[in-house]
């Protein structure tokens, strides 16, 4: 696991450090919708263009919300980013014998998730709940403030790129190598055997696959490849549950959110995460099984 994730969390951080250095607080608030449905919404957009998948996403939620992106729109994008990018997409369609059914489920009800997590957040959740406080940026460009313009070469910003992502890659790496030892001995230990025997019906089956995906901590690119190798045992709406629920949350994503969020606020969303995806995947197989 630590293999497989590894180089989508280099992939995070120098997104991240592209972000920190070269986006502009006066962009993220020029693009935004203040609205809080459209801000959802244009989060939940966002996660199409970044090609990450949950083991590297945390950093570069956490450098946007610090530019400016209102928290439950980060969310939002933290939530999509790992399930509805092109190649989570692709590697879904692959998996499922070429089949864009199962595809497009996954994606839908990854939005539909994200979105209403999204907005609960944004209901309930005024301050963005770091552990360590960012500078709010955002909050006085609002008011009419200006950063100080300064002249910075392109090789010193690239340096400065590097030098972010190698701090965010030692303080998010720490946090993925404990998760994935305590997945692969909850693997070795907990039989798969047992938790398929108490799957018998809809409900336990999609609690058993959101367990799974929790224990399992795979990356979204190859999640797919092990719900295929479910089909004749789960319904379409239990592997719904297992496609969508890990890339949003497991045990090595937890442990890197709980190393920038409180822990109360971690609690939340996944709770938050758990309940939407159970209901959503109830109402996909009364649909499609």
């Amino acid at each position: 696991m630590v293999m497989e994730a590894i180089p989508f969390v280099l992939v995070g951080v120098l997104i991240s450090g592209l972000i920190q250095i070269f986006v502009k607080e006066s962009w993220i608030a020029r693009i935004m919708p203040r609205n809080r449905v459209l801000s959802t919404l244009c989060g939940c957009g966002i996660g199409m263009l970044f090609p990450s998948c949950e083991c590297g996403i945390v950093p570069v939620t956490k450098r946007l919300i610090g530019k400016g992106m209102p928290l439950h729109a980060g969310i939002a994008f933290m939530l999509t980013g790992p399930i509805i990018n092109p190649i989570v997409l692709f590697s879904t369609y692959i998996a499922f014998g070429n089949d864009w059914g199962m595809t497009a489920i996954r994606a839908g009800l990854a939005l539909a998730v994200a979105f209403a997590v999204s907005m609960t957040i944004a209901l309930f959740v005024k301050e963005p709940p770091f552990r360590i406080p960012l500078p709010q940026h955002a909050a006085g460009l609002e008011h009419g403030a200006q950063l100080p313009a300064k002249r910075i070469s392109t090789g010193r910003k690239l340096y400065d790129v590097v030098v972010h992502a190698i701090e965010e890659f030692f303080s998010v790496g720490k946090y993925l190598v404990l998760g994935a030892f305590i997945a692969a001995c909850m693997q070795t230990f907990v039989p798969t055997s047992y938790l398929l025997h108490i799957g018998g019906n809809p409900i336990t089956a999609s609690l058993v696959m959101i367990a799974l995906a929790f224990i399992i901590s795979l990356c979204s690119e190859a999640d797919a490849f092990i719900a295929a190798s479910f089909r004749s045992t789960f319904s379409t709406g239990s592997l719904s549950a297992f496609l969508v629920f890990g890339p949003m949350i497991d045990i090595k994503n937890t442990l890197m959110l709980l190393a920038v969020f409180r822990a109360k606020f971690v609690i939340v969303l996944i709770g938050l995460i758990t309940v939407f995806t159970l209901t959503g995947s109830l109402i996909v197989g009364r649909l499609f099984d």
